[in-house]
């Protein structure tokens, strides 16, 4: 049974009115959260709890739009179907439940909440990042995570391996609205998409280019185990085409642990990054994402 209501109440947690969100789960997925958070509770310290919880979620079945459930914007909290973005959002938000010493569902929905929507507050479908660098530019601000760019005066060249970069140019959504059911007919709505693409726009950032990625751990620094790596995509519109965790594999080379719509499940790629993006032209290169904070 799904049930959708105004969050006042779970695990015996009391919510102020103003901090409530309208909140759409299944009871499976409260179950699997206090018991995800209470394994992570008992880490040791010094663990890598990115890893941690990406690795708990392994083979979690691919399914996309799982945000797309309700008439209107409610905070969807599904463990038992993820996509690239959404498989990143809950590994995060696991973290931050548990560095802030909690084990109740509660507190996981308010972290997702804030991870997911702008300034940390749900208030309609425009308040959804819905481009990733809406998400790094809102998760920065509330001091969650920072992107790695680069070192100015490394000796190798400014920024390596963040050599190359991207101009924003978020036009996607407001370019095509009728492949968004919410959008559909809803000038209010798209005018302030419009609004959130124009935030980012022209905005420069910074990538390690798809060239480099074959490379050791020791050659490309600024990369580390559980960082988030956003594929920067040369599609028309878009900044970013897929999501997933950086994982430095026993054969010394960067892999992805990620939502694959390839595998329909998460997994941890077999192939290396740098192979896997040879197979998809249109992706560009990698974007990294630390949370400030990961390991109790």
């Amino acid at each position: 049974m799904r049930h959708t209501f105004i969050l006042f109440f779970v695990s015996c947690l009391f919510f102020n009115a103003s901090d409530a969100a309208a909140l759409t789960y299944q009871r499976a997925d409260s179950i699997k959260v206090v018991s995800l958070l209470t394994k992570g509770s008992r880490q040791p310290a010094g663990a890598n709890l990115m890893l941690f919880y990406a690795n708990e979620l392994k083979g979690i079945p691919y399914v996309g739009k799982t945000l797309e459930v309700n008439p209107k914007e409610e905070l969807a909290v599904n463990l038992r179907e993820l996509d690239c973005t959404t498989l990143v959002e809950n590994v995060v938000a696991l973290v931050l439940t548990t560095l802030d010493g909690s084990t109740r569902f509660s507190d996981f929905c308010k972290k997702l909440e804030q991870i997911r929507y702008r300034d940390g507050r749900l208030n309609g479908y425009a308040s959804r990042n819905h481009y990733f660098s809406e998400w790094i530019m809102s998760n920065e601000q509330q001091g969650f995570v920072h992107e790695i760019k680069g070192a100015k005066a490394d000796k190798r060249g400014a920024y390596y391996p963040f050599v190359d970069s991207q101009k924003l140019s978020c036009t996607y959504m407001s370019e095509h609205p009728n492949q968004y059911p919410m959008l559909k007919g809803d000038t209010e709505a798209l005018r302030l998409i419009k609004a959130n693409e124009n935030r980012v726009n022209g905005k420069v950032v910074r990538y390690v280019p798809r060239r480099l990625l074959s490379r050791s751990r020791k050659e490309l620094p600024g990369i580390e185990d559980g960082d988030i790596l956003a594929i920067v995509t040369k599609k028309a519109g878009l900044d970013v085409s897929h999501l997933g965790l950086a994982v430095w594999g026993r054969d010394g080379k960067l892999h992805l642990l990620n939502a694959s719509q390839i595998h329909k499940k998460v997994v941890l790629e077999p192939m290396t990054l740098a192979e896997y993006m040879s197979k998809h032209p249109s992706q560009l290169g990698v974007r990294v994402i630390r949370v400030k904070k990961h390991t109790p």
